[in-house]
């Protein structure tokens, strides 16, 4: 971990603590240590590696097998991309500085890319000397070695690729800034390059070897099981079914790394939104969620709540005489309640309450332990007000359970975590709505959460960080009572997929790829388009199966009857009558070798054909649109990579009209199909061509990066003027809205794509002199604090986050601030009487 322990003034003494918290004491974080020191000499590491490589040369050089070959092979491969490395990183080296929030937090994200070169070298460096020693023997697997080397030789030259955009990038930026606001053109080619770009070998045999060691088995099974996951997705109603099916599907994937890269990278580019929305709400099953719980600690309170949506008058900070009104979320479903989770190591005064309980949800429940200690604690003076993270479009306060028990044991605090409302179906301002709603209801009932509320801390992760800030953003333009500080774990400042040192780790990251980063963006934005209740989407049951082919059994067949009358009327296109007779009847056909369960197909003339009938039966005939074949093409939006089935290059000159191309083209079948109208075809076409105008990013000459085999549509650069909302990117705020935020700390990870966010954040911050701090752990993935029990790295990362939040209960409380809502800073002094409503004001109004 590194970054200084607190900001000048911004940890002072002198809280005292009261009864039932003596727990709530300053602890020192754990030693912090520079990434990469800017004089380290990578000379040694370089010279290793060249000692290494020649010696494996000139041993197996004289060596006929062809696994000898494939050795010779890679390791002149590695030697090339070596010699044309080490100049680059020597000059990234004496920059570094230049992007760092300060001389005692050295982050950045041109510094983890660095790192990441020099991980992968030096496993390099460990399997060429593993090989040199161990080559003569006869216990050596010489094709397992041999793959072993051949993908981390890809993964350098994908790596040596990503170096030379980052120098692209550091001479395209102003001096410190790590985003490029001004140049669209440079982000809309990073996302060109990353969808063309192969992604594969990052994901099998080298999969998480940029992180500590003790997480790789996690990422591995992660892996495995999200290309189970992936396999079985949409074939099965329960979620339970596709958990099982996966199950048994997952052996070959852990067996065969090549295999699991393949699908890794087919899924993360192509599966929309809702896979990853239910893939990742695995956790919150009944099963695993109780098995965590057993790992977890014990606390005497666990209750979910359900807030009705009534309006009520809270205080202005400035003169308590006037209030403000705070109305329920209305936006995209109208007023509806808000759900929240109180989790309290100890019962405290109100938790046990008949006003608290009536908020009970009816499947919630209150986790009492059988501790012989019935007396009730007093109320905390602490309250930690928690938003959980998930991309803003899964999981809820359940998947973060086991880490918030630990929180509320460390601290000796009630924490109040909310369950707020998810995209694609609730989108943005819902969350930030329901967010602040439940801050303002915690402030005024605290006495039912077991709390004064003396000290209130915002605490959240990813997307919940970003809700921590815009809560406390929209709470100042209200002008009611501020929280007391921040702790923002790895937090999303700029919802927009746009080019930076540290989003090019998005190319490897296997927890947050940058396909799967611009689907929730997109989908919180609200321009992520809904594929549920879909026809085309619907799941594969029998019922349905059968409905659905059975019409179109008698569909299909009156249409290969009307293209039998066609044929006598048009004798001049023999040709293309038959390909269109076959057009109609290959569904009929389908269905009916299904029905009977024929494992054999027949065999045609015509290569279409033949490959065609050799598709999955039930994914064609389910996954089209019924007059598809007869009417042009579709956009696949599927991992299901059947398109090698139709090569239209190999269509003879029999099918040679328009009608058959089209027909070879409507051949790639998916699960998720969609049909276009001409304005959205002509609207991609458009947009096809100016993305074909940008030219590809110039590589020094003889070196390209391996490219994608995986069929990807080419991501876009989000546009839409709502992600540029400050309560939506909270970096691109107004000076004026970032100087009323509280002490802000911010954790984030040096190996995170969200890493140059929390930096330019924090430097956005302090140079408004805000109190802000920045520590950035080690080695570590996003999301580390859901894997706080997995190893002692997590652990102390995650204690690093308890001692943020231990510092906003403990520092001094700052002097009181005059801030008005902003409707009365406009408004001439008047001498109000009593209680006066203030109406409440749109976002970003």
């Amino acid at each position: 971990m590194r970054g200084p322990e607190s900001e000048p003034g911004g940890s002072g003494g002198g809280a005292g603590t009261g009864a039932g918290e003596s727990r709530v004491q300053r602890r020192p974080a754990p030693a912090a240590g520079p990434l990469i020191s800017e004089t380290m000499d990578v000379r040694p590491m370089f010279q290793a590696l060249h000692m290494a490589v020649d010696e494996n040369i000139t041993f197996f050089r004289d060596n006929p097998s062809e696994t000898a070959k494939r050795f010779v092979l890679a390791f002149v491969k590695i030697q090339e991309h070596a010699r044309s490395l080490e100049p680059t990183i020597n000059n990234f080296s004496s920059v570094y500085h230049i992007f760092d929030f300060d001389m005692g937090t050295p982050a950045n994200g041109y510094r983890s890319l660095m790192k990441v070169v020099n991980a992968c070298l030096q496993h390099i460096i460990h399997k060429s000397r593993y090989v040199a020693a161990n080559c003569r023997s006869v216990f050596f697997r010489a094709s397992h070695n041999c793959a072993e080397l051949e993908a981390y030789c890809m993964a350098l030259t994908q790596l040596r690729a990503l170096v030379y955009f980052a120098q692209r990038l550091l001479t395209a930026n102003r001096h410190g800034n790590l985003f490029f606001e001004e140049d669209e053109r440079l982000s809309e080619e990073f996302l060109r390059q990353y969808s063309t770009m192969h992604k594969g070998c990052f994901y099998g045999r080298c999969l998480g070897f940029q992180f500590t060691p003790a997480i790789r088995p996690f990422l591995q099974t992660i892996s495995i099981g999200l290309v189970s996951f992936g396999e079985n997705y949409k074939k099965h109603e329960s979620g339970i079914s596709v958990a099982a099916s996966s199950f048994f599907t997952s052996g070959k994937y852990a067996i065969d790394p090549e295999l699991r890269g393949t699908e890794f990278e087919r899924i993360t580019q192509n599966l929309d939104v809702n896979f990853w929305k239910n893939f990742w709400n695995i956790t919150e099953m009944e099963v695993l969620a109780s098995l965590a719980n057993m790992a977890s600690t014990t606390v005497r309170v666990n209750k979910t709540l359900s807030i009705p949506p009534n309006t009520f008058e809270l205080p202005l900070a400035a003169d308590p005489q006037l209030t403000v009104t705070i109305t329920p979320p209305v936006a995209h479903t109208g007023p509806g309640p808000v759900h929240m989770r109180l989790i309290s190591y100890e019962l405290r005064e109100g938790q046990d309450s008949e006003e608290l309980n009536s908020f009970m949800k009816s499947e919630g429940s209150i986790g009492l332990d059988l501790r012989l200690k019935n007396k009730r604690a007093p109320l905390s003076r602490y309250l930690i007000i928690h938003f959980h993270g998930g991309g803003f479009v899964a999981q809820t306060s359940k998947s973060h359970e086991p880490y918030l028990k630990s929180w509320a044991h460390e601290l000796d605090a009630p924490i109040l975590s909310i369950d707020y409302s998810l995209a694609p179906a609730a989108p943005f301002p819902r969350a930030l709505e329901e967010c602040f709603y439940a801050y303002c209801w915690a402030i005024k009932n605290c006495h039912l959460l077991g709390t004064t509320g003396e000290r209130i801390c915002l605490a959240g992760d990813s997307a919940g960080g970003n809700l921590c800030i815009t809560v406390s953003m929209r709470a100042a333009s209200y002008g009611i009572r501020m929280p007391d500080g921040i702790m923002a774990a790895y937090p999303a400042t700029l919802l927009q997929a746009t080019a930076s040192p540290s989003r090019l780790l998005t190319l490897m990251d296997p927890l947050l790829p940058l396909s799967v980063l611009s689907k929730c963006l997109s989908a919180y934005a609200g321009t992520e388009p809904m594929q549920t209740e879909d026809p085309n989407t619907q799941k594969l049951n029998t019922i349905s199966m059968v409905k659905r082919d059975t019409s179109l059994l008698f569909k299909d067949l009156r249409q290969s009857a009307s293209a039998w009358i066609s044929s006598f009327l048009e004798a001049k296109r023999d040709s293309s009558v038959s390909t269109h007779l076959w057009a109609c009847l290959r569904r009929s056909l389908a269905f009916l070798m299904r029905f009977l369960r024929l494992e054999k197909q027949p065999t045609f003339s015509n290569n279409l054909i033949t490959d065609t009938v050799r598709q999955s039966v039930s994914e064609a005939a389910f996954s089209e649109d019924p007059l598809v074949c007869c009417t042009g093409t579709t956009k696949s939006k599927t991992c299901q990579d059947l398109g090698k089935h139709a090569n239209v290059d190999k269509v003879t000159c029999a099918v040679g009209s328009q009608a058959a191309l089209e027909e070879a083209k409507g051949l790639e079948v998916s699960f998720f199909l969609s049909n276009e109208s001409e304005g959205e075809r002509e609207a991609n076409t458009q947009q096809t061509d100016i993305e074909n105008s940008i030219p590809l990013l110039d590589f020094p000459e003889g070196f390209e990066p391996l490219r994608s085999e995986q069929p990807a549509a080419i991501l876009k650069l989000q546009t839409s003027p709502i992600v540029k909302n400050p309560f939506m990117s909270p970096l691109l705020a107004p000076d004026s809205m970032l100087k009323g935020l509280p002490p802000v700390h911010i954790v984030a990870c040096a190996l995170d794509p969200m890493l140059d966010d929390s930096v330019m954040f924090a430097k956005r911050l302090r140079a408004l002199g805000q109190p802000v701090t920045l520590q950035v752990v080690e080695d570590l993935p996003h999301g580390f604090l859901s894997l706080s029990q997995l190893s002692r790295e997590t652990k102390e990362a995650t204690a690093v986050c308890i001692e943020c939040i231990r510092q906003v209960f403990l520092a001094d409380p700052p002097p009181p601030v005059v801030r008005k809502h902003r409707r009365l800073e406009r408004m001439p002094a008047l001498p109000y009487e009593g209680k006066t409503p203030v109406a409440e004001r749109e976002i970003g109004a």
